[in-house]
């Protein structure tokens, strides 16, 4: 059976994930405060109903979702340790270099518990956000050596009350697994739409479903993907 996870929860990060994150919490009765440096992307999420709007004047929250690229997710996951009593987890694609850059910049590891719900789209931004995204979708939960096991156990919470299947996972095992599973076929996919750019007009117009299907992922964001695979290079 889900547990719900406690809140309030504060979501930092209004794209599609953040947005998504908010929008299924939502729909388990928690309460959902939600910033990102983006006004604009902001204000979409929160005419979507993913979330309260954030300002210093409210309660300390009791679970930090940081939903902002892989690249950023280190300083913002360490910076959000102000709030002393705060779980801190996170939904990028990429889970050893973001924690190792948290960590270094002083985050505490016992509250540090990575996170990466596998579901997504080929859109992005809050307009793309759904509530059902995460639904029967593995979330995997990645803790550091350091973290104590009542942080852990709130990501698992945090995820069943998202509709999700928690996996508990090392961060460089997800990295590895992710690489062959996600991360390859992105680029399988990136690499075979680009053929058609010069392919002959014709050949794409008589093309099935398979060719759709295997270039479906091709219109993510390109920005996006290159952080991600910058970040799991290896």
């Amino acid at each position: 059976m889900s547990v719900p996870v406690e809140g309030p929860v504060l979501v930092v990060g209004s794209g599609l994930l953040g947005a998504s994150v908010g929008l299924a919490l939502r729909r388990a009765g928690v309460a959902v405060w939600i910033d990102d440096v983006d006004p604009v992307c902001l204000d979409q999420a929160l005419e979507r109903g993913a979330g309260e709007p954030w300002d210093s004047t409210r309660d300390t929250p009791r679970l930090v979702v940081v939903a902002v690229p892989p690249a950023s997710a280190g300083a913002v996951m360490a910076e959000a340790m102000r709030f002393p009593d705060a779980t801190i987890t996170d939904v990028t694609s990429v889970k050893g270099a973001p924690l190792a850059s948290a960590i270094a910049s002083g985050a505490d590891p016992a509250r540090l518990v990575g996170g990466h719900p596998m579901a997504g789209r080929e859109k992005s931004g809050p307009g793309a956000a759904r509530m059902e995204l995460f639904d029967d979708r593995p979330w995997v939960v990645t803790p550091t050596a350091g973290t104590a096991q009542e942080r852990v156990q709130e990501v698992v919470d945090l995820a069943r009350t998202c509709g999700a299947v928690p996996f508990v996972m090392d961060p460089a095992e997800h990295d590895e697994a992710v690489a062959l599973t996600s991360h390859a076929p992105q680029l399988i996919s990136s690499l075979l739409a680009a053929r058609l750019l010069d392919a002959d007009a014709q050949a794409v117009a008589v093309s099935g479903q398979g060719l759709r299907d295997m270039t479906r992922i091709a219109g993510s964001d390109p920005q996006l993907w290159r952080a991600i695979l910058s970040a799991n290079a290896d």
